[in-house]
């Protein structure tokens, strides 16, 4: 009975995990960038963040585009959240460690661009690049 219990009680544990706060780790620059871009359109910015290349300059531009969504109206908010995204170009400026990810979203539907980075063996988001427009 009292293994049950712990069985139970490590199960439970275990399955109250919010799936909106995985992370799974990308295993291509694309998957990288594929799952930022989801994140940040559904308005789920902490996830995003673990896909996103760690340091000041992108903090900082992260915290800006999450305080602008949640201006956002809930019109908007919802188109962005429902949009299906069409990458529709990659260029590997560096094979295997930089990569241009090119792509739209059905609800904006305006060209943007991604920079997404190998750094200790893991694909992330650059995401300072997409406003610098420095790729």
């Amino acid at each position: 009975m009292k293994y049950s219990f712990l069985a139970f009680a490590f199960l439970l544990l275990f399955s109250c995990k919010n799936p909106d706060e995985e992370y799974h780790k990308p295993e291509s620059a694309i998957d990288a960038g594929r799952e930022f871009i989801q994140q940040t359109l559904k308005g789920k910015f902490n996830a995003a963040n673990k896909y996103m290349l760690q340091d000041e300059d992108n903090q900082f531009w992260l915290a800006k585009w999450s305080k602008e969504f949640k201006k956002s109206s809930e019109q908007d908010k919802t188109g962005y959240s429902n949009a299906s995204i069409t990458i529709y170009e990659v260029t590997d400026v560096v094979p295997d460690s930089v990569t241009i990810v090119s792509f739209t979203n059905s609800y904006r539907k305006r060209p943007q661009k991604i920079k997404v980075v190998k750094a200790n063996g893991e694909w992330k988001v650059d995401f300072k690049y997409t406003f610098s427009g420095n790729f």
